[in-house]
């Protein structure tokens, strides 16, 4: 598992402390930037980690910025990327059970770091549930498909 990590000038310290919990955990990452608490502009960071994802060059991505609410919107512009915005644990397992997100996305404003810490690690342990949920991903590929040729 190799996870895209993220941040707009907002996020920069949370990404800071995640890494480091990802490095304790072992987990490999690709920081995609920002590298510094800079005003920057959010989507061009959730294209860098998400193009990562898109070519399978990173399992999942995870993105941080004020409130998590810009980067999932940017992220779920990109063909295939279903992001998901989350605050809790609970989420964070079902957005992986039943919905095969790929990316997760936090606001560094709304959550502290430890909370961080649960919240990823939540993510990247659930599996996806299959069964009828395959099939309901599979109608949003279709909606997604249908939508670039309009």
């Amino acid at each position: 598992m190799k996870i895209a990590i993220a941040s707009d000038h907002g996020g920069f310290e949370l990404k800071a402390s995640l890494k480091k919990h990802l490095d304790e955990e072992k987990i490999e990452y690709i920081d995609c930037g920002t590298d510094s608490t800079e005003s920057c502009d959010y989507p061009d960071f959730a294209e860098k980690a998400c193009r990562l994802v898109q070519k399978g060059e990173a399992t999942y991505a995870c993105l941080i910025c004020g409130t998590g609410i810009g980067m999932c919107i940017a992220a779920n512009k990109m063909k295939g990327i279903r992001a998901a915005l989350c605050g809790d644990t609970f989420s964070a397992h079902f957005t992986r059970a039943h919905n095969d997100a790929n990316v997760i996305t936090m606001g560094a404003r709304v959550i502290g770091p430890g909370l961080a810490e649960f919240i990823l690690d939540e993510f990247l342990k659930t599996p996806f549930e299959g069964g009828r949920h395959a099939r309901r991903i599979g109608k949003i590929a279709k909606i997604e498909e249908d939508e670039s040729h309009v």
